[in-house]
């Protein structure tokens, strides 16, 4: 099993920055790849980057050049960078992970955290 805990959302107004952690724990040694979804009301829940074992990247096309996943292996952490935030940006974020790739249903989720952009 793997658990994962994410931190830092909140309200910001358009324009600003959050920055997102997931703490990943457990049998870490399986999961190859890692990532953040979001999921706005009366919306389908959505990939917003994503990150391989082997350090390769991807974005949506919505957030490319505004956010960043970067990971800290030692404490098994990843972390979404959000900058220039959008109100459409506003959504529930969730930390995944699967020990193969991040597709519509990864094997591991976080309880969510709401991240919400004033206009």
């Amino acid at each position: 099993q793997v658990q994962l805990v994410e931190s830092g959302g909140g309200l910001v107004q358009a324009g600003g920055s959050l920055r997102l952690s997931c703490a990943a724990s457990g049998r870490m040694f399986s999961i190859r790849a890692m990532g953040w979804y979001r999921q706005a009301p009366g919306k389908q829940r959505e990939l917003v980057a994503g990150i391989t074992s082997g350090g390769s990247t991807n974005y949506a096309d919505s957030v490319k050049g505004r956010f960043t996943l970067s990971r800290d292996n030692a404490k098994n952490t990843i972390y979404l960078q959000m900058n220039s935030l959008k109100p459409e940006d506003t959504a529930v974020y969730y930390c995944a992970a699967d020990p193969r790739f991040l597709g519509s249903a990864p094997d591991y989720w976080g309880q969510g955290t709401q991240v919400t952009v004033s206009s």
